[in-house]
């Protein structure tokens, strides 16, 4: 197998930071796009795994997840780089734009325009997140889990990290009770 180039993680991580807006969420689609579908770094279940790891980590999920996949991929090195390319996009154009954002910005044809991008955002989200529900609710109890977790969270503001350790707690609950099951 052909080692991925340095270059290659760098640029990819350069679009997806320069091409993602609306923060970490916002991002997933296109890291779908690029990480499993073109260049094929990881499963959809991989990147759901690394993405959550991401998420409840110290930091931002798109440079989290963008250093965990530089990683895999070529070592600290990679993770360097992949997280540059994240965090470059960014850096410029907020660096370009700060001075201008700010002479406009009671603008309403500018706010009309964010208000667009923000129901675009909104949209590729949402086929993102049932894309990923097709892989990861996959029985009975990840449903009924599923279901309880946007419950609660929804009505009682549940923290993300509390949401990943009761993952992983039932996580290991079910796999404990399948294997029982097969030894039976």
């Amino acid at each position: 197998m052909k080692k991925t180039s340095l270059w290659q993680i760098y640029a990819t991580f350069f679009k997806i930071g320069g091409l993602t807006f609306g923060g970490g969420y916002a991002m997933l689609p296109l890291l779908q796009q690029e990480v499993v579908h073109t260049h094929h770094w990881a499963s959809e279940e991989e990147l759901l795994d690394i993405y959550a790891i991401g998420q409840v980590t110290p930091g931002i999920i798109a440079v989290n997840t963008a250093t965990m996949i530089g990683y895999r991929q070529r070592g600290v090195l990679g993770a360097i780089l992949a997280t540059l390319g994240e965090i470059t996009p960014s850096i410029l154009i907020i660096t370009t734009l700060a001075t201008i954002l700010l002479t406009f910005k009671d603008n309403n044809h500018l706010q009309n325009a964010f208000g667009g991008v923000r129901i675009a955002v909104c949209a590729t989200l949402t086929v993102s997140i049932i894309r990923l529900m097709k892989k990861a609710l996959i029985d009975v109890p990840t449903i009924l889990f599923y279901l309880v977790v946007v419950g609660a969270t929804f009505f009682f503001a549940l923290s993300p990290i509390i949401v990943v350790i009761a993952a992983i707690v039932f996580g290991i609950g079910i796999q404990n009770s399948k294997e029982k099951r097969k030894k039976v």
